[in-house]
């Protein structure tokens, strides 16, 4: 990246583990393991019932009280959002001019937004509810949808589901006049958006940047949809706890969880000139994408070797330079192995890479996992702790990644994060430990 720097300044994190980077961290440290039977919604006629769900959690607390009302159409990926912003911003030591009583001290029209999301699914109570009003002689019609269907949805019902409703909620909290935007690229989301807005903050469109991204695919659409590509593990539904296992020989698939993260980036010249507390460096990202194009019945992860690569080169470091990988690991038997392979290649030339994955503690939170990876990165530097891998007992192949079920003491300078997407792509981010 050029020489200007970008200061990670602010983490925000709601995951089924914990809420707020304090409670997150402690967690992760102690192996906490969160996946347990699904509450939300009846789960029984599916193959897997089980998932990481975020318990008693509601948006209201995190917005201001004039806004509350808004989160009625609110879909859980948006609720989480302004969520993490607001730990986020608040963790950054920023007052925007959205929070209440406070003099701000970031200027509207420098402060940005990009927040990465996922396909969204429409709550069934409310759409099941129109379309049983839409039949005729027991089969749906168009035009009776048209005339009275529609007229059971809220005039605002499409607004809870649309991606780009996560960057607007917190750009209208926040006051935020920047640069704003949405990526929706599936699990990769999160890593794409914190890479965009870090050109926003190199090429001087703006001063701070609210990114990362957050999912819930905890639902009855959700789960159905991974089911049907049989991805998620239906052989453990008695022992939800131990269910994920990515990257042990054990792996079965994984359950789906419902959370993620947002940093707040800051131009690093900035950010000292405040005092504010760093902590980690963004200084590499990449992306690539498979050129095989999509096939959901070959595991790939959208060529993450190339990826890997680009980012190592767009941060001025090698591989030998690399003290810690955290990986995607979804816990797919086909896609542990092809990721495993793409760090391999990358890094074969090391040893063994201390490495880490979250999804046996807390589900797969697709879009949301690099949100929240990004920010174990950052804490990780700064702790100068290799987090533990919640479930691993026996690599079920050889690799160059180094997984623990216990949490290590390290001395690194740089974390590597990686995700990809059944579709084919994959995004790496690269975080370096803050040094004066």
């Amino acid at each position: 990246m050029p020489d200007r720097r970008l200061a990670v300044t602010g983490a925000g994190v709601v995951a089924p583990s914990g809420v707020g980077l304090d409670e997150f961290w402690q967690a992760t440290l102690a192996g906490k393991l969160c996946v347990a039977a699904i509450e939300g919604f009846d789960a029984t006629g599916f193959p897997t019932h089980i998932g990481g769900q975020l318990r008693d959690f509601s948006a209201k607390k995190f917005v201001p009280k004039d806004y509350r009302k808004s989160i009625k159409v609110m879909a859980r990926d948006i609720e989480i959002a302004v969520a993490c912003a607001d730990l986020a911003v608040r963790d950054a030591g920023l007052v925007t001019p959205g929070m209440e009583g406070q003099t701000p001290n970031v200027e509207p029209k420098r402060l940005g937004c990009n927040i990465g999301a996922g396909l969204m699914c429409a709550e069934l109570p409310e759409l099941g509810t129109a379309l049983v009003t839409s039949l005729v002689d027991g089969r749906f019609d168009y035009k009776t949808w048209g005339t009275v269907g529609m007229n059971n949805l809220t005039p605002l019902w499409l607004l809870k589901y649309l991606p780009n409703m996560l960057s607007c909620h917190t750009t209208i909290i926040h006051k935020a006049e920047g640069p704003s935007n949405n990526i929706t690229c599936g699990d990769a989301s999160g890593h794409m958006s914190v890479g965009e807005a870090a050109q926003w903050i190199l090429r001087g469109a703006a001063d701070v940047v609210i990114a990362g991204s957050t999912e819930s695919k905890l639902n009855p659409m959700g789960l159905l949809r991974q089911t049907l590509m049989h991805r998620t593990c239906t052989t453990r539904n008695d022992a939800p706890a131990t269910a994920c296992r990515p990257f042990d020989a054990a792996h079965a698939g994984f359950a789906i969880g419902e959370g993620g993260g947002l940093l707040i980036l800051e131009d690093m010249a900035r950010a000292t000139a405040r005092g504010a507390r760093i902590h980690a460096e963004l200084v590499g990202f990449a992306a690539a994408c498979d050129p095989q194009g999509i096939n959901l019945e070959r595991p790939t992860c959208g060529n993450l070797a190339a990826a890997l690569r680009n980012a190592l080169r767009t941060a001025g470091i090698g591989p030998q330079d690399v003290g810690l990988a955290i990986a995607h690991g979804t816990a797919v038997p086909g896609e542990d192995l092809v990721e495993a392979a793409a760090w391999t290649e990358v890094f074969a030339g090391v040893g063994k890479l201390p490495a880490t994955t979250l999804t046996g503690a807390v589900g797969c939170l697709f879009a949301g996992a690099s949100g929240m990876d990004m920010i174990l990165a950052c804490k990780a530097l700064a702790e100068q702790v290799i987090p533990p891998t919640p479930n691993f007992e026996r690599p079920a192949c050889e690799s160059v990644l180094d997984f623990s079920p216990a949490p290590r003491q390290g001395k690194f300078d740089y974390a590597v994060t990686s995700t990809f997407t059944v579709g084919g792509q994959s995004a790496v981010c690269v975080f370096k430990r803050y040094q004066p």
